[in-house]
């Protein structure tokens, strides 16, 4: 069940219709996300910090967090960039972003709503700039895809380990999670 981050990529931007146009608007503004970067990461660990079990992850390691918000203004930045216009770096990139909330624990029951915090402190950057409603939906679209790594990372990362220790088929394996999702 190993991911394919370019595959995933391609497969993402189809599906919500990530064009062209959006990355153009993205890369024509990315002075913009580059300035409000590091406040928007100011808003995510804001939000996670109030979590205890969160503030603790993040805490956990000495300089972690200086890490983690540098990382991610890299990563809020890079969505306006697109490293090589939303191409195999962007996806790996994303994908060990994925790997890396998985490794050290940040779920999606986090991120999400951290996400979600971040969103709207972005609509609010973008009416006090006065930018338009299609910078707001292109960046609402690469958010929507970076976060689809983040959760399957956790789906790829749980099922390699559940076949692994097993010794079940990828087929047992999803039979396994339909009839255990419909008996619920």
């Amino acid at each position: 069940m190993a991911l394919d981050a370019h595959a995933f990529m391609e497969t993402m931007a189809k599906r919500i219709s990530f064009t062209d146009e959006d990355k153009a608007i993205l890369k024509a503004n990315a002075d913009w996300g580059k300035d409000i970067a590091p406040e928007m990461a100011d808003h995510f660990y804001a939000y996670l910090g109030r979590d205890p079990e969160m503030s603790e992850i993040l805490n956990a390691k000495e300089g972690r967090m200086h890490r983690l918000r540098e990382t991610f203004t890299q990563w809020f930045y890079e969505m306006f960039t697109g490293i090589d216009d939303w191409g195999n770096a962007y996806a790996d990139r994303r994908w060990r972003i994925g790997l890396v909330h998985v490794q050290i624990g940040i779920g999606p029951q986090h991120v999400v709503p951290a996400m979600a915090i971040v969103v709207n402190a972005v609509g609010q950057k973008l009416k006090e700039a006065d930018k338009n409603e299609e910078l707001r939906d292109a960046l609402s679209l690469i958010c929507m895809i970076d976060l689809a790594f983040i959760e399957q990372a956790y789906i790829e990362v749980t099922s390699a380990a559940v076949l692994q220790e097993t010794g079940w088929t990828e087929g047992l394996f999803k039979r396994l999670i339909s009839t255990g999702a419909a008996s619920m």
